[in-house]
């Protein structure tokens, strides 16, 4: 019984903790990713006219709809360069909500009156040893003009531009490192786009359904554009640990399987013992399924007690775990100090499953025997 709890225990923790890391990891894409991305199905970048402007803007639920221009380019700040991910986004990118927060030095401003601003990454920062608050310095931005043509002069062959630091955010490192965001004008000047866009970003209404507008827009725009929501932009990612769940789900279940021995074997060594005991019954005419039952029904209680107990202190550990953190990543330079943990019912539900079939699939072989018990010999 205590194995069995111990395992139960042990699987609530571990699938809590997986709830924990993909909820946090989906917490720190939010504040990057849209909630629905819209891109062309071939190729970078699409012609953005106002009839596709419209028919998104119309769609039920659509709250905010930004325009996106992004591709890599070489910046320079003094004497260091590095190159980046520039992220051009149109005036109403802020009313989405999601770059205000992370925001961690200067304004989150990208555009006054006449002024430019850049909204880069802490990673970008720290290489280039960017000062947001001088204004005397501005980031020189190149991109390579889409001629085939050599001309005399190397600085007719790139186009070249300059803003000024305004903010700097901090996301995750992945984003830190590379991304730049500037007003969707600057972009669409530097990289000749004019009319092109690469993505559409939408804010959906909190209170109407994502994959619900999803689909109006996938049935709206048709098979020239790809329309994802958030998860769907990472689809590698959550899939690896929904993968890693399901291991450590099926790691667990021997690990119960291997815990339920003690419950064979001591419903084994039950049958041989009572033998005189279950003569009696067989004499008093209890049938061969009654006798059956009987040890059936012992195995169930020692599953049940074991899974409760098993899910109680897997319960206790989670809320500990959530309230104190008393496990910690072990990392100076991780995220969140100690390991997340999100409990979900049927993760609770799933877990008092495996250990009531494991359990019955240990019962069974003893009830067998003992509903094989001969009646004469052992009176």
């Amino acid at each position: 019984m205590i194995g069995v709890a111990l395992g139960t225990a042990a699987l609530v923790v571990v699938l809590s903790v997986f709830n924990g890391l993909e909820n946090l990891i989906r917490s720190l894409y939010s504040s990057f990713d849209p909630e629905i991305k819209i891109e062309s199905a071939e190729g970078k970048w699409f012609e953005m006219s106002d009839s596709i402007r419209h028919l998104v803007q119309e769609t039920p639920g659509v709250e905010v709809l930004s325009e996106v221009i992004e591709d890599n380019a070489l910046i320079r700040y003094r004497e260091s360069e590095m190159v980046v991910r520039l992220k051009g986004v149109s005036s109403n990118f802020m009313e989405q909500d999601r770059l205000n927060k992370v925001v961690v030095e200067g304004r989150s401003l990208l555009q006054k009156g006449d002024i430019n601003y850049a909204i880069v990454g802490a990673g970008v920062k720290y290489n280039l040893s960017i000062a947001p608050h001088d204004e005397l310095t501005s980031l020189q931005i190149y991109y390579p003009k889409n001629t085939k043509t050599r001309a005399p002069n190397p600085s007719a062959m790139y186009n070249q531009k300059a803003i000024l630091p305004g903010g700097v955010f901090a996301i995750e490192k992945q984003y830190d490192e590379q991304y730049v965001f500037v007003p969707l004008e600057f972009a669409a000047e530097l990289f000749e786009y004019h009319h092109r866009r690469t993505s559409l970003e939408v804010k959906v209404q909190s209170s109407e359904e994502i994959e619900e507008v999803q689909n109006q827009l996938k049935n709206k725009l048709g098979a020239n554009f790809l329309i994802t929501n958030k998860d769907e932009q990472h689809p590698s990612l959550f899939r690896a640990i929904k993968i890693e769940k399901l291991f450590a789900l099926l790691a667990f279940f021997f690990v119960l399987g291997l815990a339920s021995l003690s419950t064979f074997f001591t419903l084994n060594m039950l049958a041989i013992d009572k033998q005189k005991d279950i003569s009696v019954l067989f004499a008093m005419g209890a049938s061969k399924t009654m006798i059956r039952t009987i040890f059936l029904i012992e195995g169930a209680i020692i599953s049940l007690v074991g899974a409760t107990i098993g899910l109680v202190l897997g319960l206790v550990l989670c809320l500990v775990q959530i309230e104190l953190g008393i496990i910690s990543m072990g990392m100076e330079t991780s995220v969140v100090n100690a390991y997340p943990v999100k409990m979900e019912f049927m993760d609770f539900l799933y877990t008092a499953i495996c250990v009531i079939i494991i359990t019955f699939l240990a019962s069974y072989r003893p009830a067998a025997i003992a509903a094989k018990t001969r009646v004469i010999p052992n009176l």
